[in-house]
Order: C-alpha cells, then sequence, then structure tokens
C-alpha cells in the first residue's frame, strides 16, 4: 500500500468494498433453494491493516538539517499512519515559511518528507522613487539581505510602503514587487514603485451650515481647496489626520461665535472617479447662539477675593458666549494663582447652560490648596554643560516661594542660551508634601561648535568668502570663544574674541575683541565702480555688562584702534610721477577736497555705553516683545579724535492675526564734534568724513549702498553747437556722474513689515516672505567749496595750460581756443570740464515700499528685496532691486 501526500492536500489512497447479504423471504421452489445452499456463506468485512511509521526521511534540503525540518511536525516513528497526521505535517511546515513545496509520502512506513526550501534574499532594490527618498522607505520594509523569502512578508512590505505614501497624500502609488532569481537558491527582490501625482483636494463641501459662509469656514480649516496659487501651500494634499483636525477647527470656530450646541454630523472623503483628488463633505449643525449669563468667581484660596476676582473677567453678561475667552480666563486664573504660590490650584468653569433663554451662566471655582514652595530643583541631561549655567538661569531658588510667572520666564532663559532642545520645559511635580514643589528640567544638548565656511556673490560686495569658528558653550561654561575672517572685492576682515558671561559666577559679563578691518570705498562713473579712499583699521574693545533686572541691561565698553586712510597717489595726486618741484600731495581737483581732508593716521580712544530693555520673546527671530537701547561712545580719551557719538533704538514686535508677525522699529543718532578743527571756512565739517552717518543699502532698502543723503557731484560737460551757439551742455546720464556720499551729523531711520505666514511645505523649504515700508534720512554737515574746473590746452610737456573756451568757426562746427574773445569783440564761452554740486542735505523723509524673501536654500542663505522709492529728494541714488546669496559647505 502506497500513500501520498502534498502540498495541495489531495490525498490518494486503496479503498476496500465489503460484501452484499442479500434477506430473502417468502416459498422458494426445490431448485431454488438448492441453489441458495449451493451459494458460499457470507464472509464478514476486514479492516485495512494499521500502518506504524517506521521511518522519517528528509530529502531536498539545502541549507537547513534533516532533523531541523523533522522538529517542525508532530510526525514520529513508531506512531500510526493517518493521513490527518500526514496533513496535520504540511500546515506545520508551510507554517514556517521557510519552504517553497513540500510533499509527505508513506511507503509501507517509510516516510519521506520532500522539501523545497524558500530562497534568501540575496538584496532590495527600490525603483521609481523620486518623491520619496531611500532612506524614508527602507525603515518601513522588514524584509532584510540574509533573511529567508515568504510571499507573506513581500505583501506585508508592499502594504506599508503604500500607507507610507498616503501619509504623504499619494493614493494613486502603486507598488509592485518582482523576484530575480540567482544561482544558489537566492533572490533579488525588487519594489518597482509608480508613485502617482499628489492627491489633492479639488473641493471642500459644508452642508448645513446658514450662519457662515461656505468661504468662511474654509478659511478656519487647515486643509485648503487645490488652486493655482496655492503652489506654495501644503494643506492641499490630502491628509485623513488632518481632516479630523479640521473637525475640531470647525468646532472651536463656532463655540468662539456662541453656537455651544453645535456639531459635526459627518465628514466624508470620497476619490474622484479618475482616483486622483479627494472632494470632502461635511454636514453640520449648527445650534442655538448663546449668550453669557451670570458670570462669577468662587474662590476657596483665602488670599483671593471672590468679587473682585469677577470684576476682572472679560465675558459680561450679555456678550456672546465665546469658549476661547472660557479658556483663557482659566488659565488666566491659574497663572494667577501660581503667581502667589498656588501651584497646584484647581480652577474647574461649572456652565449653567438655559436653552430657553439662550443662555450660557458659569462659575469659575478655584479649589481650596496650600501655598507651595520650592523643595528641589533638579537638572537631567547635562552630560557636557556644567549644573551651574543652567541652574543660573533659574529665577526661583530652593525655598522659595512658588512664582509661575518666574517658572515660565525660567524655561525662557534656558531656552535662549542655544545649548538645548527648543522644546524645552520646566516640569512641576508634587513634592514630600503638599506645600512643597519639585522643579525638573530635562535637557538635551545640542552641538555648540560652528564652523563654517561660506561663499557667495552680494549686489553690494561681489564675490564674498566668509570663515569662522565658534564654540557657544567653550569647556561647557557658557563661556564664548570666537575668530571669523572675511573677504570680498569691498571689505577685508579679520577678528578674534572671547565672552565670559558669568564673571566669578555673578552676573557680569566681560567681552573683548581684537581686530582688523580693511574698507575700500568707492564711487560710481560710467558705470564702473572706482576706488576712492582706503581705510584699514586695527583696534581692540573690552565691554563688562550687568543685567540691573530681569529685562534691563547696562554695557560698559573701551575702544582703541588706529585708522589709515589712503588716496590711490598716482590718481589722486598731483605730480603723480614725482618729477615736478613741489612735494606730492592730494589734488582738490581730481581728488575732491573733502577727500584731501580724510587722508591721513588716526589713532581713536573711546569710552561708551549702552543701556537696553529687551523682553521680546527671541533675539533672532522674534514673534512678540519691545526692546529700547540708548547707546553713548566718547572718543577723546587719549588719541587724535574727539567726538560724542549717541544712538538710540527701539523695536516692538506683535501678532495682529493669525501667524502674521508684525514689526516696527525706530532709531536715529548724533554724532556732536568735541574739537573746533577750523577749517569750517574751507568746507571742511569738524567731524571727519569717516566718523559720520551713512545710509542706504541695506539698511534702507530701495536706494543703493550710501544712496541716502548729503553727496557731492561732479556733474561733466560736452561742448554743443544749439542755433548756432557755442554752449555748454551738461551729461545728465546718472552713470556719467561722478558721486560721492559724504554722510552727515544725523540720521534717523524706520521700519514697519509685516511677515506672511506660509504653509508647512513652504516652510520646510526655509521661505519667509514680507512686505516692508522704510523711512528714515541723514543729513546736516558743513557745506563744502564746490569747483568749477575748466577745460585747459595740454603743452607739448605734458602739462596743462591756459584754459580753452568754445567757438563756432565758419562751417558751424564747434571749436576750442584759448582766446577768450571772438573777432567782433564779443565774449566766447568757457569750456567746463566739470563742476560740483553739493544735494541731498535734507531732514525729509525718503520712502520706500517693497517686497522681500528670505529663504534657506539647500545652497545657503538668500534674500532678495524689491523695493520702490516713493519719496527721495534729488541726488538720492535709488535701486529696485538687491538680493544676497551664498553657498555653504
Amino acid at each position: 500500500m502506497k500513500n501520498i501526500s502534498r502540498g495541495n492536500f489531495k490525498s490518494f489512497g486503496i479503498y476496500l468494498m465489503g460484501s452484499t447479504a442479500l434477506a430473502v423471504t417468502g416459498t422458494m421452489t426445490p431448485a431454488l433453494a438448492q441453489t441458495v445452499s449451493a451459494t458460499p456463506a457470507a464472509q464478514p468485512e476486514v479492516a485495512a491493516p494499521v500502518e506504524t511509521i517506521q521511518s522519517i526521511t528528509v530529502v531536498g534540503t539545502q541549507r537547513l538539517e534533516s532533523d531541523t525540518v523533522r522538529s517542525y511536525i508532530r510526525l514520529r516513528t513508531g506512531q500510526p499512519w493517518t493521513q490527518v497526521a500526514a496533513d496535520q505535517a504540511l500546515k506545520d511546515l508551510y507554517a514556517t515559511e521557510l519552504f517553497a513545496d513540500v510533499a509527505v509520502r508513506n511507503n509501507a512506513g517509510a516516510v519521506v518528507i520532500e522539501v523545497r526550501e524558500n530562497p534568501v534574499v540575496n538584496r532590495i532594490i527600490l525603483e521609481g522613487n523620486k518623491r520619496i527618498k531611500n532612506d524614508k522607505i527602507e525603515p518601513e520594509i522588514k524584509l532584510a539581505p540574509r533573511q529567508i523569502y515568504s510571499r507573506s512578508k513581500v505583501r506585508a512590505d508592499v502594504a506599508r510602503i503604500i500607507e507610507l505614501y498616503k501619509r504623504q497624500g499619494r493614493f494613486a502609488a502603486v507598488v509592485e514587487p518582482k523576484l530575480v532569481q540567482l544561482d544558489q537558491n537566492r533572490v533579488d527582490i525588487v519594489f518597482e514603485i509608480i508613485e502617482g501625482p499628489k492627491s489633492k483636494v479639488q473641493q471642500i463641501n459644508i452642508i448645513g451650515n446658514d450662519k457662515f459662509s461656505d468661504g468662511q469656514l474654509r478659511g478656519e480649516m487647515v486643509t485648503k481647496q487645490a488652486r493655482f496659487y496655492r503652489f506654495f501651500s501644503s494643506g492641499t494634499s490630502y491628509d485623513p489626520d488632518r481632516l479630523a483636525f479640521d473637525q475640531q477647527k470647525l468646532r472651536q470656530f463656532y463655540l468662539t461665535q456662541g453656537y455651544a450646541d453645535f456639531r459635526v454630523v459627518s465628514a466624508v472623503a470620497e476619490l474622484t472617479p479618475d482616483k486622483q483628488d479627494f472632494i470632502i463633505t461635511y454636514v453640520v449643525e449648527e445650534g442655538d447662539r448663546y449668550k453669557f449669563g451670570d458670570v462669577k468667581v468662587e474662590s476657596q484660596i483665602r488670599d483671593f477675593d471672590s468679587e473682585r476676582l469677577t470684576t476682572t473677567l472679560r465675558m459680561k453678561k450679555g456678550d456672546w458666549y465665546d469658549a476661547k475667552m472660557v479658556e483663557d480666563t482659566v488659565e488666566s486664573l491659574s497663572e494667577t494663582a501660581g503667581l502667589f504660590g498656588y501651584a497646584f490650584a484647581d480652577v474647574n468653569p461649572d456652565f449653567q447652560r438655559d436653552k430657553e433663554t439662550l443662555t450660557m451662566g458659569i462659575t469659575f471655582n478655584v479649589a481650596e490648596s496650600p501655598r507651595v514652595f520650592v523643595e528641589r530643583i533638579d537638572i537631567n541631561g547635562n552630560t557636557l554643560t556644567q549644573d551651574k549655567v543652567v541652574r543660573r538661569e533659574f529665577r526661583l531658588n530652593e525655598g522659595d516661594a512658588f512664582n509661575s510667572i518666574q517658572v515660565k520666564r525660567t524655561a525662557e532663559r534656558i531656552k535662549s542660551l542655544g545649548y538645548f532642545q527648543e522644546d524645552l520645559e520646566v516640569e512641576q511635580a508634587q513634592g514630600s508634601a503638599p506645600d512643597r514643589i519639585i522643579l525638573t528640567t530635562n535637557v538635551e544638548e545640542k552641538a555648540t561648535g560652528e564652523l563654517s565656511l561660506s561663499a557667495g556673490f552680494s549686489s553690494i560686495e561681489n564675490f564674498i568668502f566668509q570663515g569662522s569658528i565658534r564654540q557657544r558653550n567653550f569647556r561647557g561654561l557658557g563661556q564664548e570663544l570666537r575668530t571669523n575672517i572675511s573677504y570680498s572685492s569691498y571689505s577685508k576682515s579679520a577678528e578674534i574674541g572671547f565672552t565670559e558671561p558669568y564673571l566669578f559666577d555673578r552676573s557680569i559679563a566681560i567681552s573683548g575683541d581684537i581686530f582688523r578691518r580693511d574698507l575700500n570705498s568707492f564711487n560710481f562713473f560710467n558705470n564702473q565702480r572706482n576706488t576712492t579712499y582706503k581705510q584699514a583699521t586695527t583696534g581692540l574693545q573690552v565691554r563688562v555688562g550687568v543685567p540691573v533686572n530681569e529685562f534691563i541691561y547696562f554695557q560698559a565698553r573701551y575702544g582703541l584702534s588706529q585708522d589709515d586712510i589712503s588716496l590711490d597717489e598716482n590718481t589722486f595726486f598731483s605730480d603723480p610721477d614725482g618729477t615736478g618741484p613741489l612735494p606730492r600731495s592730494c589734488d582738490p581737483i581730481v581728488a575732491g577736497r573733502f577727500l584731501c581732508d580724510a587722508i591721513g593716521k588716526r589713532l581713536t580712544s573711546s569710552i561708551g555705553y549702552t543701556l537696553l530693555y529687551d523682553d521680546r520673546d527671541n533675539r533672532i527671530r522674534p514673534t512678540r516683545g519691545q526692546s529700547f537701547g540708548i547707546s553713548q561712545d566718547f572718543a577723546g580719551l587719549g588719541g587724535d579724535v574727539k567726538y560724542v557719538k549717541t544712538r538710540i533704538n527701539a523695536d516692538k514686535f506683535w501678532k495682529p492675526f493669525g501667524n502674521f508677525v508684525f514689526g516696527l522699529s525706530l532709531e536715529g543718532g548724533y554724532i556732536h564734534p568735541l574739537e573746533d578743527r577750523g577749517l569750517t571756512s574751507q568746507g571742511i565739517d569738524d567731524v571727519r568724513l569717516t566718523d559720520r552717518f551713512y545710509l542706504g543699502e541695506p539698511q534702507m532698502r530701495g536706494f543703493d549702498i550710501r544712496g541716502v543723503g548729503p553727496r557731492v557731484q561732479r556733474v561733466f560737460f560736452e561742448g554743443q553747437v544749439v542755433n548756432g551757439v557755442a554752449v555748454n551742455a551738461p551729461l545728465t546720464d546718472r552713470n556719467q556722474i561722478q558721486d560721492d556720499a559724504v554722510g552727515g551729523r544725523f540720521y534717523y531711520l524706520g521700519r514697519a513689515e509685516l511677515q506672511i505666514p506660509l504653509g508647512s511645505g513652504a516652510r520646510e523649504l526655509g521661505l519667509r516672505p514680507s512686505l516692508f515700508v522704510d523711512v528714515g534720512s541723514v543729513f546736516d554737515v558743513t557745506r563744502p567749496i564746490l569747483q568749477t574746473v575748466p577745460q585747459r590746452e595740454v603743452l607739448a610737456n605734458g602739462t596743462q595750460g591756459a584754459p580753452l573756451y568754445y567757438f563756432v568757426d565758419t562751417d558751424g562746427k564747434l571749436q576750442t581756443s584759448t582766446t577768450a574773445i571772438n573777432a567782433n569783440g564779443s565774449t566766447r564761452v568757457a569750456a567746463l570740464r566739470f563742476e560740483e554740486r553739493f544735494l541731498g542735505d535734507s531732514w525729509k523723509p525718503r520712502l520706500s515700499v517693497g517686497f522681500g524673501v528670505n529663504w534657506n536654500s539647500p545652497f545657503g542663505p538668500f534674500r532678495i528685496d524689491i523695493a520702490r522709492a516713493l519719496l527721495k529728494q534729488e541726488g538720492d541714488d535709488t535701486k529696485l532691486f538687491t538680493f544676497n546669496v551664498g553657498t555653504q559647505f
């Protein structure tokens, strides 16, 4: 007998049929009786013999041992063979997912198990994925090289990949797994991915809204309908989690408008027939609108006067009900309790809804609780930063009465250090007694060392290179060590500095810098940037600062610097080759008197101070708060320069609506000379050229660098014949006018800027657009003595001779001559080379408006501004488009 069971569970066997006995009744004839008597008697049915398993042999294995395969089944030698046991063995072997095919044969008790092992995964390959990179997909794939392949595992991995694409809003994504057979029973698994387009929200329908339009309600949702102007928004893609969040947003909106019974009956998202986009339909019930009824506070805390707190509540009886105002009131009362040391005060609003009068009465119950004191302050997670660096930022000490405002300020101060995670919090836990609290800060340290190399291009400085090394938490003590080198065609600098924020563990900050800065000042002529003077400054500065209170800071400083200002002698000096009888000197005709006065070496020794009030939430990108500062520097403590320079600045930031951030800033300054150089009669101001204020790009957008304020322009002339008469015609093209800004003693500058929030997709790209208005001016400088320089004949030795005059010859052509009188006795027109004009010295405001975008691009920071000057004065140099771009590597 031979039995075979295969993996498809078809069974083959031999079955015996028993004989059939007939029972006959009635009268029989003799012949029939004889026949019956001659028929053999029926034999009893014989049962099939039960076979015993004599041996179990495994064939077909490659990696597995035979004993391992036998351990997976329940068949054992000596057991009776049954078809049920054979089928169970097949199921057990397939359940291991180690085999592609299995057969069980029984040959007279010799059981043979024939297997074909599943292949081993050699590698896993992803093809077609562009929107989601390999490093995002690979964690979703549980199969790995050197694991045993199975179809169920592949199906599970395909499902996870598709789910990943759905979370990205790509519901049309298709994943097709394919096997590539290799030798030694190995396979490569290839996931061919067709990503498909991102599924957008084509339409949002709202049913049941009578009080508010569809547009108003859609505006409250995070999900937006896909439109061409929302190409930067990520809210147009379908997200089931966002769908649930939008239901909460709708409820919050209606609750703030007084509709306390509002509910979302259903929210359904349906795929369009092409399976590309979604249509979302909300069914809502608005309900009735409620007003506030009687609103009061009942406090069980003895320090709280219930009647007095009731008078401070924002909501009044008869006002429309607003759930957000209720939440804010609960938070405000909790903070007030915390301010008095009741850390665990429980504020519960008790609502009394009257559906007949449509009023909502509220009683804010402040439960009794003990006044709490700080038992202990724990700091965890700081491996590099020393405990004292974090502890000194706490506004509370152990043993102090608890104060929620101080706890909040502590968290802000620790975050402002920049050493730890952004979502840092000071946790509050019950202490050893009901009136004790433990403050715990769990920090996660970030890298504080910075090595930066950058290169880029600026519309101001052309090519830029900058390298810096900075450690903001040197030795874990909160100290800062920095060095910086920069190079461009406009300036070069090198600087090294150090800051100790807590000298001798006291609130005294001391810092110092040593620097060298080289500046090339320039003007533009014929679209060429021409260097005028070079300024090399070498110096140092030492600063000491102390906090006056939590928000007021005072800093004193001393600076010592050596300035060396020079001009190109071959360009701006008389007798450039040095062959003349007089020593070489600055030629005012070529350079201008103001530049000739600036050259030379000067030592500046100054002391100064800054008094600053600052309660902004973030010093780099503030969203709320204000600051006000005044600073003065007194030069003349030795050295060659004497002046008093005063600056005042103020900023304020707030969110007028949503996530829009509005910033308003004002600043101004004045420099007063402390010496009389006795040169004002010669048109030279007592404040030197390099010490004055200048205004323009980048401080004031819409104007070129130093494009605002007093300036000396050299207007060049050419001779022309007009109506037969020789005249001097000025060149009116701005590019042919030599323009030199000379600065002023006073300046003021105001900025108003609205930062526009974008969707999460644009935020991930680092885009931050803004609208701005800039207004300002720089003015008040001694009027320089202006020159009108004629053309002169050039002598044979190269020197200049007598001035030239224009005249018209008999052919009507323009000619020049050293003779000033025509043949008929009339006077000829002097041929002018250039004429200097003094412009822009006015306090009147210059105004520009524009649009700008900051972009933290993959190749570095990028800033673009488009601004138009609406108000300007004669001589101001405007500029419509400016940009700065760099790359980091």
